[in-house]
């Protein structure tokens, strides 16, 4: 273990020091890049800008020489998992049929890969101004839903096209870094701080309509503290107990989650009915027919681009036409869950690639010395994907990616330093 963290930071220091003489010697060059970064974590909120800050980030990537260290991400499982899932989809694609409205929502898987030259950008001196945005682009936004929860009484930021699934989704995100950060603190001042934090994001998410994501969130911070303090029952307890009772608080006083409550007992009577014509039966539809695809062509799917195609086509027949209407309550779009929307796409390897996509996202974390970051982000990526097409949010994976680059490479310098 000693020789490999010596060659690992012998690499980076070497690799520093050729990006040290580059600044030096390219000072407009290095302002570019760092302009880049700040606009990919400030910027990426509005989906529009996203079509300025990738291409931007991509070439000062280039002209930083990223293809030299291209070695450095490809050895990583979590970027090789990236390739495989790509490439799959790209295969799927000759076998898939045209489709009338041209949908293309499964490119937004390939937004993963710009992991890529965020990563390989970062450095000591880029590092803070990464930070700095993605700090500034997260406050700026969460201030912006609170003041449309609080002054206008409304959810999401219409402003930007954010609905209230994606607020909370970010709002969800922000819950569990914190709480993983205070997971791994040993300082009783920062684990405070952190815990007030989480449980004022906690209170606005109690306010957002997402009730699926909010209990995504609640179930990764037990997941967490469990782990943190397995070990001392007494205080486990005495902290789930606390949790419990201020939920309990934050529900009572929250009219939406009161609503959402209620809804939620009109939909499984509508279901015992047979009417599928709700949020809850509109879902079950959904997987009921997305499991069917998968079993009837396990080793391809039906192709990449088909899934939501597939579901109109298919309903005028399965089950006598039991979900025919379905199409007129909600327009189809996609198969509301993760696993079940790529194994129609692309069958069990894309679901194996999606596995593989996991594993190698949390060996990233673990062979870095963040076990509560890698836990708690991934059990909130994989309950959240349960209920939704989680990986094709337009804004959260952007958000969990930039969070995994800039806390690796801040642990990797730490560790150097140590």
């Amino acid at each position: 273990m000693g020789s490999h963290t010596s060659t690992a930071g012998t690499g980076m220091g070497n690799d520093s020091v050729v990006r040290d003489s580059m600044q030096i010697h390219f000072p407009q060059r290095e302002w570019l890049i760092r302009c880049a970064l700040v606009l990919v974590c400030t910027g990426f909120w509005h989906s529009q800008l996203n079509y300025l800050s990738f291409p931007l980030l991509t070439f000062a990537w280039l002209i930083d020489g990223g293809w030299r260290r291209f070695d450095k991400a490809i050895r990583l499982p979590l970027v090789q998992a990236m390739f495989l899932l790509c490439a799959l989809l790209l295969i799927g694609l000759s076998w898939s049929e045209p489709v009338p409205d041209g949908r293309m929502k499964w490119l937004k898987y390939f937004v993963l890969l710009i992991f890529i030259p965020f990563y390989l950008l970062l450095n000591k001196q880029r590092l803070p101004w990464a930070l700095g945005g993605l700090a500034v682009g997260y406050a700026s936004i969460l201030a912006l839903g609170v003041y449309q929860w609080l002054a206008v009484g409304g959810q999401g930021i219409p402003l930007l096209g954010m609905s209230y699934l994606s607020f909370s989704a970010m709002l969800g995100v922000g819950v569990v870094v914190a709480v993983s950060f205070a997971c791994m603190s040993q300082s009783l001042k920062l684990q405070l701080c952190l815990g007030i934090a989480a449980l004022l994001l906690l209170l606005v998410q109690f306010h957002q309509n997402a009730r699926a994501l909010l209990l995504a969130t609640l179930i990764s911070v037990t997941l967490l503290i469990f782990l943190r303090y397995k070990m001392a029952i007494k205080r486990m307890l005495g902290i789930v107990l606390f949790l419990t009772v201020t939920m309990t608080i934050f529900a009572w006083s929250s009219p939406v989650f009161e609503d959402r409550l209620m809804l939620l007992r009109n939909d499984i009577a509508l279901l015992q009915q047979g009417d599928y014509n709700s949020s809850l039966g509109y879902r079950l539809a959904m997987w009921d027919v997305g499991v069917h695809a998968i079993l009837n062509r396990p080793l391809t799917g039906y192709g990449t681009g088909m899934p939501a195609h597939y579901f109109d086509q298919i309903i005028v027949t399965y089950r006598d036409g039991l979900y025919r209407d379905l199409p007129k309550f909600q327009k189809t779009s996609h198969f509301h869950n993760d696993w079940v929307e790529i194994g129609v796409h692309i069958g069990v390897p894309g679901m194996l690639a999606l596995l593989f996509l996991f594993w190698g996202w949390y060996q990233l974390f673990k062979t870095n010395q963040l076990v509560f970051l890698g836990v708690g982000l991934l059990s909130y990526l994989f309950l959240s994907g349960l209920t939704d097409t989680f990986l094709i949010f337009s804004r959260t994976p952007i958000l969990l990616l930039i969070i995994t680059a800039t806390a690796i490479d801040w642990r990797q310098r730490r560790n150097i330093i140590g």
